[in-house]
């Protein structure tokens, strides 16, 4: 599963905190006699809740009348605590044990390991990630058209774009090897057909990516026309921070590169 590893590092991380929270504070309560060797049993009398101590071999215990709420919740935590210890304990053992041995691109690298005069022979069990790609790009499509008096500006793979800004976009991902369409048209759910500046297959989850540079937000009518647009992204099921990339301009504040980078390793790469 692509990004699978990811997860699994997240997961660590998260149990990891989990671990470190349940042991400090397991500490910090079993400090108190009582806590340290005691437990908590709680019964029902008349529809109300009834506390009582319980020392090792003793199933009755001590009630706990009112006036010994810090012991109750104390007992009470000790119990919790000591679950979610054992359960976290156990399942970052898991997940540690899985990271030692997963690689999100085993299933493909079988593949590639298989010797290439062999290999042409093979048909594999799912597409590698270069046949996903080589088969989305050789989709044909029609972009949007340039007025006649417009601007002429070009990317150095030799693409014409509508913004000194957009070809410092397209240049950095044609040098960094990111395969993208530029202004591809795409049909959101109410029928309407929008051109996102740039559009990207994610080697994650092989879904299309839409990247749209709003570069005159300075511009009253501009900024109405983007936000309708960012809109109608959401309408079709399309959101900011999954599948579509959102980056902004006005003539006091440009996108530098380093954004451009900062958004393509988290979302293209």
């Amino acid at each position: 599963m692509k990004g699978l590893k990811q997860l699994l590092d997240e997961e660590y991380e998260r149990l990891s905190k989990i671990i470190k929270i349940s042991e400090k504070r397991l500490g910090e309560i079993t400090q108190v006699k009582q806590v340290k060797e005691g437990s908590l049993r709680v019964a029902k009398c008349n529809n109300c809740d009834q506390y009582y101590y319980c020392k090792p071999m003793d199933n009755q215990g001590i009630y706990l009348p009112k006036g010994q709420e810090e012991l109750i919740r104390m007992l009470a935590e000790k119990s919790y605590y000591k679950k979610m210890l054992k359960l976290a304990e156990k399942r970052i053992k898991q997940v540690r044990s899985l990271l030692r041995d997963y690689d999100d691109d085993e299933i493909e690298k079988v593949y590639y390991k298989v010797h290439p005069s062999k290999r042409k022979f093979i048909k594999p069990v799912e597409p590698t990630w270069e046949q996903v790609l080589q088969e989305w790009k050789q989709i044909p499509y029609t972009g949007k058209k340039f007025w006649d008096d417009s601007q002429v500006i070009l990317t150095d793979k030799g693409e014409r774009v509508r913004s000194k800004t957009e070809k410092i976009m397209a240049d950095y991902f044609y040098h960094h090897g990111i395969e993208y369409k530029y202004e591809c048209p795409l049909h959101l759910k109410d029928g309407r057909v929008v051109y996102p500046d740039f559009t990207f297959l994610s080697p994650k989850t092989y879904e299309e990516i839409y990247w749209e540079h709003n570069g005159m937000m300075g511009e009253h009518d501009y900024t109405i026309g983007a936000v309708k647009k960012i809109l109608a992204y959401e309408a079709s099921g399309i959101y900011s921070g999954e599948r579509l990339i959102l980056t902004y301009e006005t003539d006091q504040l440009v996108l530098n590169v380093d954004k451009i980078e900062e958004l393509v390793n988290r979302y293209l790469i």
